[in-house]
């Protein structure tokens, strides 16, 4: 599975604004360290504010903070929420001729179920850590590996 770039960009920023400091984030800044549009991250941190996620303030010496209480989001919750109802593969439009006789899109569906509850272990707060401090069970299956981030 491949996170589409609206998941990829979100979580980025949320880790990207999770850094302590005293000034919030901007817009500008976030765009010109991670590489993307600003017309592109206005429209994703719009859709994190409205979830809560994030703290946006307009004006002068405004910016993004990070709600407090986003990192204990678990990442399979996140990751469901922006990429929306994406499934693996579409048997209706169009219409499949294998339909009747296939047994891939439930097979497939149950492995994107186990992607998520396998991300659904860490919070974002577990994101945050350096690898290497962390325990071996999550060495051995870290999602971060498969968000590939």
């Amino acid at each position: 599975m491949q996170l589409n770039k609206f998941t990829d960009y979100a979580l980025r920023i949320l880790m990207y604004i999770s850094r302590p400091r005293d000034v919030p984030y901007t817009i500008a800044e976030i765009a010109e360290d991670l590489h993307v549009s600003q017309n592109h991250l206005v429209k994703i941190v719009h859709f994190m504010a409205k979830q809560e996620w994030i703290i946006t303030t307009r004006g002068k010496g405004g910016g993004l903070r990070l709600n407090p209480e986003a990192l204990t989001l678990r990442l399979g919750d996140l990751v469901r929420i922006l990429q929306g109802n994406q499934q693996i593969v579409e048997c209706n439009e169009p219409p499949c001729v294998l339909r009747s006789q296939c047994g891939l899109k439930g097979i497939l569906d149950h492995a994107l179920e186990q992607f998520y509850q396998s991300l659904d272990q860490y919070t974002l707060k577990d994101v945050l850590t350096p690898r290497s401090s962390k325990s071996s069970k999550v060495a051995e299956h870290s999602p971060i590996q498969l968000l590939n981030i």
